[in-house]
């Protein structure tokens, strides 16, 4: 069924990709975007949307959310994911295979889709595992899987540990141009709970050291060398990792990478008196390792920022922090905490949005993150400085392991449009 068209008047119009930032007017038909400009006539039949000068840009592309669907409905399941995806502006997933079963076989990668198509509410994509069953051996179809939608291939929150399988998955993907996505930690270094240093040794918990990180970005980055092959590590979170990635860049290799808010917005003392809900893998951080993080984003290292949307139940986090699971839900705390890094100064607004909308579409070479005319209508309006406070209780997803509970932000969505449909309106 089409959609009505829709007249977003009086709008900053903003467009990372085509550096435009300007006062204006934007036309939906037929789910797509059919005008931009200063002044745009109305047709007769359109609904008339006054943004009343708040933001109107391309809807999010968060790539790195896990829907738990199928096998653990009972954390979060698409349904819920995409109730919280609207509300926070973002337009399109790209969810990780470890779902129960995971993600491996074209069958899996039909049912996300089929799911998606059903529900309705924003695009859903779906990565394919890189090794049969996550484990790390046996690599998967991937050239199969690709033709039936997979966007890329990983082991999820698993590194491929083993060197000789990582070289043979990165020939694999070459040879289709294919892109391979790593959870950057050295396994056997990362057994511990939190990040290395004197707040884990007065805390008395086992420590992860940073140098984790680096050996597995390091390692890998010999690889694409020889292999050619498209590469992304998820979720960097160290200076030494970025610094790598930053030289591998500047010699031409494929590479890419992202981080999730948490590492730009709290470094390891949010763990306070062990709050589970500040434990993540890769760990939060050194103050000196989240300003890199922050440096990263800026000059462009870091190409995107990505939610690492990771639901947990009560059960699986009100545990002894050794014990508990590592991750936070962050699909609708992705715009506001993204934000803060214009707000505080560190980065014009196109640079933050580019981060969150063009460049994570064209690392997954998804028809997503502009506006342009043709272009799919999924958008995201913005208030850009209303005041307002996280509140857990008030998510829409079905897990509220949140470490920012009570944060003060500023700026949010008020309108989701996805395929010329608005599927999400908020409070002004």
């Amino acid at each position: 069924m089409t959609a009505s068209p829709i007249l977003f008047r009086n709008a900053r119009l903003l467009d990372p990709a085509s550096d435009r930032d300007e006062a204006g007017a934007l036309l939906v038909a037929d789910g797509k975007i059919a005008a931009i400009g200063a002044r745009i006539e109305s047709p007769a039949e359109a609904k008339i949307v006054d943004c009343g000068g708040r933001c109107l840009a391309p809807g999010l592309v968060d790539m790195r959310v896990q829907l738990r669907e199928p096998g653990a409905e009972h954390m979060e399941n698409m349904v819920s994911a995409s109730k919280a995806a609207a509300a926070g502006g973002v337009t399109t997933m790209a969810a990780l295979p470890n779902t129960e079963p995971p993600i491996d076989d074209v069958a899996l990668v039909d049912f996300v889709a089929r799911r998606a198509r059903d529900i309705g509410l924003v695009n859903i994509h779906t990565y394919a595992a890189a090794t049969k069953g996550l484990r790390g051996r046996e690599l998967t179809e991937m050239g199969l899987l690709a033709e039936a939608g997979a966007l890329g291939f990983t082991d999820a929150t698993q590194a491929i540990a083993d060197a000789l399988v990582m070289r043979r998955a990165l020939s694999y993907a070459r040879t289709f141009d294919l892109l391979l996505i790593q959870h950057p930690e050295e396994p056997s270094l990362a057994l511990g709970a939190m990040n290395e240093g004197e707040l884990a040794t007065r805390l008395g918990l086992p420590g992860i050291t940073p140098a984790a990180e680096v050996m597995m970005v390091e390692r890998d980055l010999r690889l694409v060398e020889i292999t050619g092959a498209r590469y992304h590590a998820a979720h960097v979170s160290t200076a030494a990792a970025i610094d790598a990635i930053r030289t591998a860049k500047a010699r031409g290799l494929r590479v890419t990478c992202d981080t999730a808010p948490p590492y730009f917005a709290l470094n390891e003392t949010a763990v306070g008196e062990y709050r589970t809900f500040a434990k993540l893998s890769p760990p939060l951080r050194s103050e000196s390792d989240r300003q890199a993080v922050v440096a990263g984003i800026k000059d462009g290292t870091i190409d995107a920022i990505a939610s690492d949307h990771a639901p947990h139940d009560q059960d699986s986090k009100r545990l002894p922090f050794t014990s508990a699971a590592s991750g936070i839900v962050g699909l609708e705390t992705l715009l506001p905490l993204s934000l803060a890094l214009y707000h505080n100064g560190h980065m014009p607004l196109l640079k933050v949005l580019d981060a969150l909308t063009r460049a994570p579409a064209d690392i997954l070479r998804l028809e997503a993150g502009r506006l342009a005319i043709d272009a799919p209508a999924d958008l995201v309006v913005f208030d850009l400085d209303r005041p307002w406070r996280i509140d857990e209780h008030k998510l829409r997803s079905k897990s509220k392991n949140t470490p920012f509970d009570g944060r003060p932000v500023q700026g949010g969505a008020v309108m989701t449009v996805v395929g010329g449909r608005i599927v999400f309106e908020g409070d002004g």
